[in-house]
Order: C-alpha cells, then sequence, then structure tokens
C-alpha cells in the first residue's frame, strides 16, 4: 500500500536520524545490507549513495512487509551499538529516545527500545547541550523541529478546519524567519491569504491544501490578483500538494511575477534547517534564469 504524506515524513526523518548508525557497505559483521538480511529484507538494499538506499529500505519494508519494519529497527539498533562502539562513538540514549518519537510518524512502538532497564544502558550526552537561543529571524532547532511538527499535526484535520490551520502555520513559519506576515485580507472581489516582506520587497500570499495538484487555473488566477496591485509586488503561491507539471509548463510560457512552492518545499526547508529567506532568494533567482516559477528546494540546495 503506498505511504501517506505523513508516513513519507517521518520515514525521511527516521532515515535522517539513522544515518549514522551504521555503515552502508564494506563491513562483515555490521551495516546496513547485513541488518536488511537480518530482518528478512534484503533484497529491498539497493547498493548506492546511503541515504536514498536507506529512504528506500525503510519506505519498501512499510509498503511490501510491514510486518518486518519493527525486526528492521531492531536489527539496525543492535547492530549500531556494536559498530559505534567499536568507532568510540557509542550509541546515545537520546538518539533512541529520539527514534522512538519518530516511530509515532509511522504507528509502531517497538517495547525493546522503550524498555528503561535498555535505555539505562546507554550513555547520555554530558554535558547536555545547552539550550539554544532565539534570534530575531534565526530560528532555533527547537522552534523548526515544533513547526514541522506543526505542519504534520495540520495533515491530520478534516479539509476545512485544516485551511485554516495551514494559513495559522504559514504566519507562525513567517513570523519565526522575521519576515513580517500579516494575515488574510479581502479585497473587493478576491481575498489574499496574507503578504510577508523579503529583502524591502513586499509578497503576496496564497495557500492551498487541497487533494488535488494545482493547475494552470489556479496559476493564472493568483497571478492575475499579483498583477492588479502595485507594480512591485510579487507573489509567493504555496500548494501543499503541488502542481501539475502540464499547468507549470503552460504557465512558465507567460511573464509573471509570482513563484511556488510545496508542501514538501515546506518539510525540507525545516528538517534541513534552511534559512527560508535564501530558500526564496534561491527561488526567485532561478525563477529569472529559467522562466519557470516553480524549482524544488532539493535542487536549490
Amino acid at each position: 500500500m503506498p505511504l501517506g504524506m505523513k508516513e513519507v515524513t517521518a520515514v525521511t526523518e527516521i532515515a535522517d536520524l539513522l544515518y549514522g548508525f551504521l555503515p552502508g557497505s564494506g563491513n562483515s559483521r555490521t551495516s546496513f545490507p547485513l541488518a536488511a538480511n537480518e530482518a528478512g529484507v534484503g533484497e529491498f538494499w539497493q547498493p548506492g549513495s546511503k541515504l536514498p538506499s536507506l529512504v528506500q529500505l525503510l519506505s519498501m519494508t512499510l509498503e511490501h512487509r510491514r510486518n518486518r519494519f519493527c525486526p528492521l529497527i531492531n536489527a539496525i539498533v543492535r547492530q549500531s551499538m556494536t559498530w559505534r562502539r567499536g568507532h568510540n562513538d557509542p550509541l546515545m540514549r537520546e538518539e533512541i529516545e529520539h527514534l522512538n518519537t519518530l516511530l509515532r510518524g509511522v504507528s509502531f512502538r517497538i517495547p525493546e527500545l522503550s524498555d528503561e532497564s535498555f535505555l539505562g544502558m546507554l550513555p547520555r550526552r554530558d554535558p547536555p547541550p545547552q539550550k539554544e537561543k532565539a534570534t530575531p529571524g534565526k530560528p532555533t532547532a527547537a522552534q523548526l523541529a515544533s513547526l514541522a511538527g506543526q505542519l504534520i499535526e495540520v495533515s491530520k484535520l478534516e479539509p476545512q478546519p485544516r485551511g485554516y490551520a495551514f494559513e495559522k502555520f504559514l504566519r507562525e513559519l513567517f513570523d519565526a524567519y522575521g519576515l513580517a506576515p500579516h494575515a488574510s485580507f479581502r479585497l473587493v472581489g478576491e481575498q489574499i491569504d496574507g503578504s510577508f516582506s523579503l529583502d524591502g520587497e513586499t509578497y503576496l500570499l496564497e495557500a492551498k491544501w487541497k487533494n488535488d495538484l494545482s493547475g494552470i487555473a489556479d496559476l493564472h488566477a493568483f497571478s492575475g490578483k499579483v498583477q492588479t496591485k502595485a507594480k512591485w509586488a510579487r507573489g509567493l503561491f504555496i500548494s501543499h500538494t503541488g502542481f501539475s507539471d502540464d499547468g507549470l509548463t503552460a504557465f512558465g510560457r507567460a511573464p509573471t511575477s509570482i513563484i511556488c512552492m510545496d508542501g514538501f518545499d515546506l518539510h525540507e526547508t525545516l528538517t534541513r534547517q534552511l534559512p527560508l529567506g535564501d530558500v526564496l532568494a534561491k527561488k526567485i533567482r532561478r525563477a529569472a534564469e529559467t522562466g519557470g516559477p516553480f524549482i524544488r528546494v532539493r535542487e536549490l540546495f
């Protein structure tokens, strides 16, 4: 069964955490492919770059052999304890506690990893990390993690409350990055979902969270709103589910002053702790160079 957005997000975060647990190859006793074989899902490990291979291993196990997911995680943790100890970098209690939290995103709880007697055997980081101080326009890691969690929670809501919650999330996102957001406002015959300021430029915001991809009609409608404002106005169109390829191709042939983001862009900006201003600046530059309003974050960084 294909993974939903919530599970795709959780798998990506789990893979990021597990990345340093084991090598991808070159070890006869401890490695990700050996752990996969131990759990009975060895065919899902494809040699190559470690992170994409790990994401595929976790995703394919969830989709095609879900009952082997917990044994796979246990095998990775067991082998990691041996491998990390041998490299004078023992597995930490905080890492397993974080893993237990992330596993909730795929609806699993592994009793062995939550057992207090097991957790008590693992060393803690010493000294504990100092609390990161918030700086205006530069959200802390904790703030970004909170926003990433909020984005996941929004996905669980029904369509009508989800729309309002999504707008609220975006206001908090722009506020955290110091982009001076304004809430939604109405003009005669139209509604704009908000605005924000970046490098002295004013951007109007359109935010959509619907089941279908946003198409050419949605892009033209928002572009038309922006074009009827002051000539220096620009626009950011955020469609959580993304944009249709046909719509982007057709829209890219006309001059415009809008750029686009989707849900994966938001997720990667938060989980990779990218400055939102830098993300938008790179999108603006690529749009100017290519004429396309939507360039994915993963292609820019």
